[in-house]
């Protein structure tokens, strides 16, 4: 009986530092596909050019969606992104790649998450259709609307994506 509980209790351990293992696996991985370098132009509130590699890299921020050029708050999402990141240090997290081939990442700046400030001040919409399942954003968005805070001091703001199909 002793012996099949000290295989058992072996077994359970090579089994939880198996797991431990692949869980640091998985973390060193996802670690190293974030990477760092400087912002050198900001397209809009929601997409930004970083030096990577020797070339400028557009990324749009994952999560969101600013207001498109001629959309009320458009000019303050862009000062507001230019304001943390223009000519800093900023680290990309890719998530994706949109249908042009850009990176969709989250984008960190003097230990600040771009995408959450934006959506936090209601100067971005959380993009539901391309994030539905974030909490953060999600909450971030509602706390805006509610303190009627950037786009959201507006009775009737238009979504991007609706603004766009209209043009």
């Amino acid at each position: 009986m002793n012996k099949a509980l000290d295989r058992l209790y072996n077994t359970s351990m090579i089994i939880k530092k198996a797991s431990l293992l692949v869980l640091i696996l998985l973390l060193v991985s996802c670690a190293a596909w974030a990477w760092e370098g400087t912002c050198v132009a900001v397209i809009s509130g929601d997409i930004i050019k970083v030096m990577h590699g020797g070339k400028a890299e557009l990324i749009k921020l994952y999560g969101i969606d600013c207001p498109d050029r001629g959309q009320a708050y458009w000019v303050d999402a862009k000062r507001f992104t230019s304001g943390m990141v223009l000519e800093k240090q900023v680290r990309i997290l890719p998530v994706d790649n949109d249908r042009f081939g850009n990176t969709v990442a989250w984008v960190y700046a003097g230990g600040r998450n771009l995408n959450h400030d934006l959506a936090g001040t209601g100067l971005a919409w959380h993009d539901i259709l391309n994030a539905p399942d974030n909490p953060e954003l999600k909450k971030l968005q509602a706390e805006a609307q509610a303190g009627k805070r950037g786009l959201w001091q507006d009775p009737r703001p238009t979504a991007p994506w609706i603004y766009r199909k209209k043009k």
